[in-house]
């Protein structure tokens, strides 16, 4: 069965959005029915989507340009790297009407497309404020979540240095509260798997989008010193230069059978601002990642990105 998935991003903030995007466009037996982007000001982000749709010769998908801000902060957070240096070219931005994003949203659910969120989620909590009820009726899959701690030799990270969730803490705990197929990819689980520099001779070879992902892997790496983290923990490839938690997502929610997979009761309690996860038995039942079969992803990862080449 072909599986329809609705991609939620904040691509351009990081690499592995590109990464997931490019996976999912390789992927057997999976369409892209729409890809929004959150957190994006100006359309900056879905202009990033298009160039990587028309470099995989798919402009058929449809994209608009959702939320700019958060709603618990009003803002937008982080930066946007330049786009030379991690796209080769200026990138036309792409802003959409308002509501666009959330109609596209919406047709998706009915649908019965999987909705993967691998941003923050705000537009996902946008769309169950204006027409409640939606959420409950989505299959959804969220990159983010402590639910268990980081493994032994991986840094020592807890729920402040989740930006999915941290972000946009109210549409955070909305989203959470009302969808009722919930599967959270946590972040402890998700970050075993990695893009390495070993990695890259295959990768550059992978068509036009595999090049590009080898020069936003090179220039992230750079920009985030990834090697004095490989360096510092013990766990990490001293040649690490990213992480793939966006991938995993993906492929969480297109099915792959590499992924350990738990039902927990958890609740989402906001203590002193920061949003977590927390199992708890009177909690509400949810799917949660807890483990990966990180050669089987990273195989699948390399296969679906050289079907688009």
């Amino acid at each position: 069965m072909v599986v329809r998935i609705h991609l939620d991003t904040d691509i351009g903030s990081d690499t592995d959005d590109a990464c997931a995007l490019a996976m999912l466009l390789g992927w057997p037996d999976v369409e892209i029915v729409a890809v929004t982007t959150t957190i994006d000001p100006g359309g900056r982000r879905a202009g990033f989507v298009g160039e990587c749709l028309e470099r995989a010769g798919r402009l058929d998908i449809p994209v608009a340009a959702g939320a700019s801000v958060s709603m618990t902060t009003g803002t937008c957070p982080g930066t946007i790297p330049d786009d030379t240096r991690y796209w080769n070219r200026p990138v036309r931005a792409r802003p959409s009407r308002p509501g666009d994003a959330l109609t596209l949203l919406q047709r998706s659910i009915e649908a019965g497309a999987t909705i993967v969120a691998i941003g923050p989620y705000t537009n996902l909590a946008e769309l169950e404020s204006l027409r409640p009820g939606s959420i409950g009726r989505a299959s959804i899959v969220l990159m983010g979540g402590f639910v268990q701690p980081m493994g032994s030799g991986l840094p020592d990270w807890g729920p402040e240095m989740d930006w999915n969730v941290q972000c946009d803490t109210v549409a955070a705990q909305m989203v959470f509260a009302t969808a009722a197929q919930c599967t959270l990819v946590t972040i402890p689980a998700a970050c075993q798997a990695h893009l390495r520099r070993s990695h890259l001779g295959r990768l550059r070879v992978a068509g036009p989008l595999g090049a590009l992902l080898t020069r936003q892997a090179e220039a992230h790496a750079i920009d985030n010193d990834m090697a004095a983290v490989a360096g510092a923990h013990v766990g990490l490839p001293d040649d690490l230069l990213n992480f793939q938690y966006d991938a995993v997502a993906c492929a969480v929610a297109a099915g792959w059978s590499g992924a350990t997979i738990e039902e927990i009761c958890v609740s989402a309690v906001c203590d002193d601002g920061v949003v977590r996860f927390e199992p708890d038995e009177c909690g509400r039942p949810t799917r949660v990642v807890v483990d990966i079969d990180v050669s089987d992803f990273m195989s699948c990862w390399f296969e679906a990105i050289e079907r688009l080449s």
